[in-house]
């Protein structure tokens, strides 16, 4: 393959983004009915306008484990589930999409292991009391000592809690013909300010309470038209304020219609009534219309998804560049690594547009910042060391970080509404920044120090060239992480004496911060003193993984500490798994050099050297 072959790497290129892009041709109409367009409707959830699309993504994936629903009659979207679960209940109690793995939970609901894992909602109808105080029950005991039973009895409450609430947002379950319900009460009220005047019955005005309380989002936008969050309305809310003021809004009837339209098979009703609100919605709140459009294609892209599978493809041709056609394959990984930082890149940018932020407001957005922050130095050095190990590190870390952040986002939204302490942008901007370019940087050289480690002592091909590039490549990353980490530390501290009234607190978060300015700095002085040459810094530089695996994840175990936002049972086998890796790959960096399969004889170390020198 001497041969160069452009017209390869650009069908490459294309088949890549027709893959990206690919979600963009399905179009959802099942039965008829305009889904795709329905998702893209406007609602207000936990202090955020949000397309109704993300509002069924994220159920879907609380409740069932998965952005995707399998059915007799076809595949379902996210979107055709809350349809259903909304306008045809009936329908959806059947769908089995509750997921019980623990075998405590079966038993106590008397139910004998079988070999699904995934129950209906209907089945779960004769135990919902039973269930509400088992889950009541496990609530009182600490989040950090409780028994799997607990945690799963209680996030099993959860999930049928949210269905519930998902059930009632439009109208009563089992409501039938919500409509003309709405037109008889139209036609007999009397608005008076105590509402029991109004003519309403104590059993309908009882209900519309029960919608008030229990709708789970905000369908009815502020009237008349402003761009107020705080105005959006639950159904309930809306009824109940024209029992007192004769004013109903006109996304009642409209809401309505589609429930009726959806539950009776008319997809021609359902579509125009669905029009004809979009075009009000577009005249009424432009902006927020096109930004629930805008989050609606970002759902349907899944940019972060795609990036972390390419990033997989790249770590192979660039694993395989060592092996055979390293200028070929090399070249591949590259460009494929320039592309995807871009989607990545885009995805990126998307989010900060939509929430109004910067990159990293939360830990979701910190596992995708990091992961970009790497590959972005990657990309840096493999076009100055064109070896193919930073396409393959990057690659690596673009993958798992985006593997977390996928993890991380199985809790619901991810781009809720901030804590009133971070609520603010500059400093979000800078010292939230800093820190987790300087998590990106850190782990950047760990994973280069991997690389060292494991052609060194499991191949062949670790020359002394490439070794050499591999130590001047990691010394100069923990350089970087280390301005970073500590410029970042220092804003922390202003940013807490502005909030909190002190510098430093000892906080478990910021004892993390600091750990790992002290560890590169650490490595650093080890460097330029002689104390360690290549396989020491490698090994030190693994290390340096595990600080900042326990700085970025860690404090959030503790479950104590003002950066402590609850505590993370599901991730801590998997920091504690990590972690333990990693001081298992440093045992096999410090195995005696003849029991590697590279050969490395690295000459004495001279005196006098200069910094230069001792990077490399």
């Amino acid at each position: 393959m001497k041969t160069r072959r452009p017209w390869v790497l650009w069908l490459v290129l294309a088949a890549m983004l027709l893959y990206v892009v690919a979600p963009l041709f399905h179009h959802d109409r099942r039965g008829g009915f305009e889904m795709e367009k329905f998702g893209r409707v406007p609602v207000l959830l936990n202090g955020r306008i949000k397309p109704l699309d993300t509002v069924a993504r994220n159920s879907l994936l609380i409740i069932h484990g998965k952005q995707t629903l399998a059915a007799a009659d076809g595949g379902m979207t996210p979107m055709d589930w809350l349809a259903e679960v909304m306008m045809k209940p009936e329908q959806a109690d059947q769908r089995k999409i509750f997921v019980i793995r623990n075998a405590d939970t079966l038993a106590a609901l008397g139910w004998q292991p079988k070999g699904e894992k995934y129950y209906s909602f209907s089945e779960f109808v004769p135990h919902l009391q039973e269930i509400e105080q088992k889950a009541a029950l496990a609530q009182k005991v600490e989040a950090q000592l409780r028994s799997p039973f607990q945690r799963d009895i209680i996030k099993l409450f959860e999930r049928l809690t949210l269905y519930h609430r998902l059930s009632n947002s439009l109208e009563i379950k089992g409501t039938v013909n919500f409509k003309s319900q709405i037109d008889d009460l139209v036609r007999n009220i009397h608005p008076s300010p105590v509402p029991m005047n109004s003519g309403i019955s104590a059993e309908a005005l009882q209900n519309l309470g029960f919608l008030a309380e229990t709708g789970y989002f905000f369908p009815i936008p502020p009237f008349p038209p402003n761009d107020d969050p705080l105005q959006w309305r639950k159904m309930g809310e809306s009824l109940l304020t024209f029992l007192t003021d004769g004013k109903l809004h006109p996304a009642v009837g409209a809401w309505a219609t589609l429930a009726t339209s959806y539950a009776v098979n008319d997809p021609a009703t359902f579509n125009r009534t669905l029009d004809a609100y979009v075009a009000q919605l577009q005249k009424d709140l432009p902006g927020r219309v096109w930004k629930a459009k805008v989050e609606a294609v970002f759902n349907q892209l899944q940019p972060f998804y795609s990036a972390m599978v390419i990033y997989v493809l790249i770590f192979i041709l660039a694993a395989g560049s060592w092996l055979v056609w390293p200028e070929t394959l090399g070249r591949y990984a590259f460009a494929l690594l320039i592309v995807t930082f871009i989607i990545h890149s885009g995805g990126l940018i998307t989010r900060m547009y939509l929430e109004g932020r910067p990159p990293v407001t939360n830990l979701y957005s910190s596992a995708v910042f990091i992961g970009w922050g790497a590959v972005l130095l990657g990309i840096f050095l493999e076009r100055f060391f064109r070896n193919g190990i930073g396409s393959a590190t990057a690659a690596m870390i673009g993958f798992i970080t985006l593997l977390i952040a996928h993890h991380l986002s199985m809790d619901g939204d991810t781009m809720e509404m901030m804590r009133a302490v971070l609520d603010t942008n500059g400093w979000l901007a800078t010292h939230v920044v800093c820190v987790t370019l300087g998590y990106a940087s850190t782990f950047l050289a760990g994973f280069l120090a991997l690389t060292y480690i494991v052609r060194g002592a499991f191949t062949p091909s670790l020359d002394r060239e490439t070794a050499r590039s591999l130590a001047r490549m990691v010394y100069g990353i923990v350089c970087f992480a280390t301005l970073f980490s500590f410029v970042g530390t220092i804003l922390g501290g202003i940013w807490a004496d502005q909030s909190w009234g002190r510098f430093w607190g000892w906080d478990p978060k910021e004892n993390g911060a600091l750990l790992i300015v002290l560890w590169n700095a650490i490595i650093l002085h080890a460097r330029w003193g002689g104390l360690v040459r290549q396989r020491g810094l490698m090994v030190m530089a693994v290390f340096g993984n595990v600080v900042t695996s326990w700085s970025w994840f860690g404090v959030n175990m503790l479950g104590i500490g003002l950066h402590s936002y609850g505590f993370m049972d599901s991730a801590f086998p998997w920091l504690i798994t990590f972690g333990a890796s990693q001081l298992a790959f440093m045992m096999i960096g410090l195995l005696p050099p003849h029991l590697w399969r590279s050969a490395l004889e690295t000459p004495p170390a001279k005196q006098g050297r200069t910094l230069v020198e001792v990077g490399g």
